[in-house]
């Protein structure tokens, strides 16, 4: 098997075991589809033995929130994050998608009060696997496409 080279970063945040083709959303959600000094390397359909083709995202002098984390982790539930200082790896967690969900999606029934500018969206998770959200003021529940498409 070829051997993948991509470059190290010195600092930053390497996000991997991402779903193939799930790269863009993911770089969309950390606001990283315009240049901003730092480098951005994608590595996409990589042959992976958990997922057999995964993505990574390599971020230089960027550590992610952890809003940011529940954001990757509703993409990409058994992503795993590293955190680089001086072309080391200092911590590496998997992500996990928490119990509740505040503030982060939008409910897509356009008559919850959730829509208001002034209540923040929230969202019990019924289920992990399939990601099943419910939303705690309309009751609706959304899954897969729809849950991407309300982050």
């Amino acid at each position: 098997m070829p051997e993948l080279k991509v470059e190290v970063i010195p600092e930053g945040t390497v996000i991997d075991h991402i779903p193939a083709g799930k790269w863009l959303k993911v770089i969309e959600i950390l606001g990283l589809t315009k240049p901003n000094g730092g480098t951005l390397l994608i590595a996409s359909n990589v042959p992976s033995k958990k997922l057999g083709r995964k993505d990574i995202v390599k971020v230089e002098g960027r550590y992610l929130s952890e809003e940011e984390v529940n954001k990757i982790a509703l993409i990409a539930p058994d992503a795993t994050v590293n955190i680089v200082r001086d072309y080391k790896i200092v911590e590496k967690f998997k992500v996990s998608i928490p119990d509740e969900i505040i503030g982060i999606l939008t409910c897509p029934n356009p008559n919850c009060v959730s829509n208001d500018e002034y209540v923040r969206p929230r969202f019990k998770v019924e289920s992990r696997d399939p990601l099943k959200l419910r939303c705690h003021y309309c009751e609706r529940t959304i899954e897969g496409d729809e849950i991407l498409g309300n982050l």
